[in-house]
């Protein structure tokens, strides 16, 4: 690629903005010098005199830049009656789908990008010339080969012997060198020049000069007559030369085309269809080339031809520029905001515009319908003061409405002209009628158009009123409406100023259109965000957020993201992702890398206040003191990186809520409370998740859909997760945590006795907050509450509640101990306080508790430890969300080898699973492309890893353990420390698959050997690899129970309180009773 730019466009300066806001958004590089160089006289001078005026500018500017040896330099095109900025600046609808900053596709951004990705790239130094009257496309394996390459090169494009009979071709030898350049020649002539494809290589625009050929050329600034070309020459008082006839193709590569064929004599007489008009300064032309031609001398020209190309040139014809408009890009690829989508024809394509009912083609249009427009028509630079005309419009087929912004002196105004798609210059036909059709239907003359002496063509008609001299500017009804045959009078149409489509042309206030467009693109831009958001797309809004940051926009959209979120009281999920979206746009504020980091606390007391609303379940004045608050911190970039901080903070908040509606799947029955002092025990296995992690976590989880296949496991032949619970006497509860193994092990008593002691049973880092959040999560007490702890314990449960826990397992192993052992815990609970549950009440109600203790975290780790042997388990994409889990049918041959062939690894890394977490939520949230695709494949792994199973293939399994290995990887980047690579790297030999369990980081390592009973295999490779230590081989022994509860299961008859988290029915009946 290219290190260095100089972007050269012989362009009016008003739309240097235009280039600057397209380096600003990623389209050139940021150390690009952008100059905009008009020409120093008009008429202009030809794309080849302004290219030699633009050349001594590029040089004056670069020779100050070391290292800009690489210039592109750009011609702005002729009058376009389809666009009022003209060819670069018309808009196409396409948008690029990797673009970091949303911005609309024009066809200077198309040359741009084919020019920066396929054709400058590799280039030696030197400066590429182009036009912007066409829109080229290559297959994206097309590559330039420059080796050994010195002189000019065209770059052509195929085409088929009747598009080039009204263009140029090329005709070149085997070896790429020009041999004739045929423009507008016979059929014959042209197929002289076909290519092996039976294409013909057209003349396509882009043109580069080496550096010793320009050298040359800029030795022509300071040599009558060539001088008058530059505002040097012009400024040094020399003549200008004012006939258009230094062309690029004709007076420059004809010209180089020659001299490789003509050692000695000058080639004029050759040069047919290039001669000067007869007159002084055709004496001057000729002059000038007779000069370049000494200048040019020697230099070869060669072509590159490009199968499978494009070459689009943007001629005037209507028709051709509609058939442009509906076959590019999709209609996923507009930039467009349609309320109620009408469709009403075949092709139709719609972009930056706010409608309510869809037309075929329809550009920089803001209207509410609706509106009824027939097929192939075209409606552009409309208001919305303009629809209720548009709606009385007697449109037919094939007609095309534009409003131009013009300046007339001091005052600006808007222009209505409406043409037919088939009219042309020659001053046949109008609105795709005879002129005489006009006449006889309105009563207008010839003279009323034209006048005498004038030119009678159509682009020189005085059709379109623009000002009345006592009523001021005119609408669309006055001109557009009446032409089309509604309601007026010739009488009225006479009494107003009007102007040619070659006057609003000339007069166009380009800088008052683009800036218009702009705002328009704004507007819709934030419609769509309220259509994404809303609809819950999977559309990343990133690009529309910087989009509008650098927009200076950012206050409306903060404003609309408030609005949205204030009003998605039904739909907690929508909610949540707002404020997400505000805190990645107070990040684009602060500026890429400045500010800090995007994780941090976020326990301000300022924010405090709206966090207590949104806990209290106030929503809109939640949103609203967010908002408040906000504005005290928009100052500086290490304030917004804080701020946006909170917000993801407060949309945790709103996040826990929509995760906690949940609860309805949890039944609780109360039965026979056992006896004080009896512990009820329950140990759990570890879980190995065999694919489609991360797609439990919400909010993907609830908004995408989820799917994860897992193991119960056994480590080292033990169940390593448990707890137990009992009844005491004394009204207290005595919570007792240990970790480790036996002499090893680790305890930490918390002591309960007044119900302040629980105040943070919502802080994960508080000492004991796992069991103080089981205590108020399983209705063991009530938090907060007027009554006191021992009241509550006594009248409850007639004492206190002591509870132990421990887990032999590592911290951050990676096996889902802290979920497992959740539902170990409150298993034990409800079991000492006589409650009944089942398994999917368990899974659960452990998917509530994480909520309240703040951790956040998926549903499949308790799936994992609480059901055993190997299952499937789903959530839809919908709230509440609900976990749906399926034991797969395995033989017990494939189960046997599943375990033989089944290892873990302790990588003697730990990992924090919490900053993957929050990173991977908040890229989904901002709906990167990576993520959403990821999660999608997340799952059909997972789906493909049941079916393995339940096929009983080990390969297949394998296959997806690798594939869900690299899925991790797009999920969480940096999963995958050093040392584990190295590790993994060294068992690849050995294994059909391997992973990190849970989000990686470290942990534990698992894999699928190729043999079985590898564990000393393992083992020994590892210990003969450099670098690895504190690494442990671990068998596998697969669980296919449930947790167990001792003591035994056991028939009784009880009374069962149904709990709905607070709503109670009462029932009877008997019940098996299981953990």
């Amino acid at each position: 690629p290219l290190c260095s730019w100089g972007a050269l466009w012989t362009i009016p300066s008003t739309s240097w903005l235009e280039l600057e806001v397209r380096q600003q958004r990623g389209g050139l590089l940021q150390g690009t010098l952008l100059l905009t160089v008009s020409d120093p006289q008009e008429p202009g001078l030809g794309s080849g005199g302004a290219t030699l005026n633009a050349l001594l500018v590029a040089a004056e500017h670069l020779s100050a830049r070391a290292g800009y040896t690489v210039s592109d330099s750009t011609q702005y095109g002729r009058d376009f009656p389809w666009d009022s900025c003209g060819r670069a600046f018309c808009w196409l609808p396409v948008e690029k789908p990797a673009q970091t900053v949303q911005g609309p596709v024009c066809c200077l951004d198309m040359l741009l990008d084919c020019l920066s990705n396929q054709v400058c790239p590799g280039s030696p130094p030197g400066v590429w010339v182009c036009s912007t009257d066409m829109i080229l496309t290559m297959p994206t394996t097309f590559k330039m080969s420059w080796e050994g390459f010195s002189g000019v090169r065209v770059l052509a494009l195929p085409g088929d012997v009747s598009y080039a009979a009204n263009h140029g071709v090329y005709f070149a030898d085997e070896q790429g060198r020009v041999r004739d350049i045929i423009y507008k020649g016979s059929e014959e002539r042209i197929r002289r020049a076909a290519q092996p494809d039976g294409m013909v290589p057209l003349v396509s625009g882009p043109v580069f000069f080496c550096r010793r050929v320009l050298e040359r050329l800029l030795k022509a600034h300071v040599t009558p007559p060539l001088d008058g070309c530059t505002y040097m020459g012009m400024d040094s008082g020399a003549p200008p030369i004012q006939v258009c006839s230094l062309h690029l193709y004709f007076s420059f590569l004809i010209l180089i085309f020659f001299t490789s064929l003509c050692a000695c004599h000058s080639p004029f007489h050759l040069l047919a269809g290039c001669s000067s008009p007869i007159s002084q300064q055709g004496a001057v032309v000729r002059s000038a080339r007779a000069l370049l031609w000494r200048i040019l001398r020697g230099t070869t020209l060669h072509m590159v031809y490009v199968p499978g190309g494009c070459y689009d040139y943007l001629t005037l014809s209507g028709r051709e520029h509609i058939g442009r408009l509906t076959k590019k890009g999709t209609e996923r690829d507009t930039l467009s905001h349609i309320q109620v989508p009408y469709w009403q024809c075949c092709h139709k394509r719609v972009w930056n515009n706010k409608l309510n009912c869809v037309c075929l083609i329809s550009v920089h249009v803001f209207l509410s319908g609706p509106v009824d427009v027939h097929s192939g028509c075209l409606l552009s630079g409309l208001e919305v003061t303009s629809s209720s005309h548009i709606q009385q419009l007697a449109l037919t087929n094939d007609h095309i409405i534009q409003g131009h912004h013009i300046q007339l002196g001091e005052m600006k105004i808007t222009v209505y002209t409406v043409l037919g798609v088939s009219c042309d210059d020659d001053g046949a036909t109008f609105l795709n009628h005879r002129w005489s059709d006009l006449y006889s239907r309105t009563g207008i003359q010839p003279e009323d158009l034209w006048g005498s002496g004038r030119s009678q063509s159509l682009m020189e008609a005085r059709l379109f009123p623009v000002f009345q001299p006592r009523g001021g500017a005119v609408g669309l009804e006055v001109g557009v409406c009446w032409l089309l045959g509604g309601p007026g009078a010739l009488e009225q149409w006479r009494a107003v100023w009007r102007l040619s489509l070659r006057e609003v042309l000339s007069l166009t206030d380009q800088e008052g259109e683009l800036r218009w467009r702009e705002a328009l693109f704004f507007q819709v831009g934030r419609r769509r965000v309220m259509d994404n958001l809303k609809s819950q797309s999977d559309r990343g809004l990133l690009p529309s957020f910087r989009a509008a940051v650098l927009g200076g926009q950012h206050e409306e959209l903060l404003c609309t993201l408030d609005s949205i979120a204030a009003g998605s009281g039904e739909n907690l999920g929508v909610a949540a992702r707002c404020l997400a979206c505000i805190a990645d746009v107070l990040a684009c504020l602060a500026g890429e890398g400045r500010g800090g980091l995007r994780s941090g606390p976020a326990a301000n007391p300022a924010w405090s206040h709206a966090f207590s609303i949104l806990e209290q379940g106030d929503l809109l004045g939640g949103v609203q003191a967010l908002a408040t608050e906000r504005a005290k911190w928009l100052s500086r970039p290490d304030l917004l990186v804080r701020a946006a901080r909170h917000y993801e903070a407060a949309g945790q908040v709103l996040l826990r809520q929509a995760v906690m509606l949940s609860q309805r799947f949890i039944y609780i029955g109360q039965g026979e409370v056992p006896p004080l002092g009896e512990w009820q025990d329950v140990e759990c296995p570890a879980r190995l998740d065999l694919s489609g992690g991360w797609s439990d976590t919400p909010p993907i989880a609830f908004e995408h859909g989820g799917v994860v296949v897992n193991v119960a496991v056994k480590v080292d032949g033990r169940r390593p997760i448990g707890a137990r619970a009992r009844r005491i006497k004394e009204p207290r509860l005595l919570l007792v945590s240990s970790s480790g193994v036996q002499d090893d092990a680790i305890a930490m008593e918390t002591v309960c006795e007044r119900l302040e002691d629980l105040k943070d049973h919502c802080v994960p880092y508080a000492p004991a907050a796992l069991l103080k959040a089981v205590c108020v999560c399983s209705g063991l007490v009530t938090y907060p509450s007027r009554q006191s702890l021992d009241e509550q314990l006594l009248q409850r449960w007639g004492g206190g509640v002591e509870i132990h826990t421990w887990s032999l397992l590592p911290h951050g192993s990676g096996l889902g101990t802290s979920s497992i052992l959740a539902g170990a815990v409150l298993a034990a609970v409800y079991r000492c306080t006589g409650r009944t549950y089942d398994t999917d009440s368990l899974i659960h109600a452990v998917l509530h508790l994480e909520q309240m203790l703040t951790t956040g975290g998926g549903w499949q780790d308790q799936v994992g430890g609480l059901v055993g042997g190997v299952k499937v388990a789903r959530s839809k994409a919908c709230l509440p969300l609900r976990v749906e889990v399926e034991r797969l049918p395995l033989s017990d041959d494939f189960l046997l080898s599943l375990q033989q062939h089944l290892l873990l690894v302790y990588t003697g890394k730990t990992r924090l699973a919490r900053n993957l977490l929050q990173d991977t939520v908040r890229r989904w949230y901002s709906r990167v492309p990576s993520i959403v695709e990821n999660a999608g494949q997340l799952v059909d792994n997972a789906e493909e890893c049941a079916r393995a199973c339940t096929e009983g293939s080990l390969p297949r399994l394998g296959a997806c353990l690798e594939r869900y290995w690299g899925q991790k990887k797009v999920m969480a980047p940096g999963c995958e420390p050093a040392a584990v690579r190295t590790m993994m790297d060294a068992l690849r030999p050995l294994a059909l698959g391997q992973t990190l369990a849970g989000a990686g980081g470290g942990g534990f390592l698992y894999l699928l050997t190729r043999q079985p009973q590898q564990g000393e295999a393992v083992r020994q490779v590892l210990n003969n690899t450099q670098g690895l230590r504190d690494f442990s081989v671990h068998p596998v022994e697969l669980d296919m129970d449930d947790g167990r509860l001792d003591p035994k299961p056991f028939l009784y008859t009880f009374l069962t309180f149904m709990i709905y988290w607070g709503t109670v029915s009462v029932t009877y009946h008997k019940r098996l009773v299981v953990p």
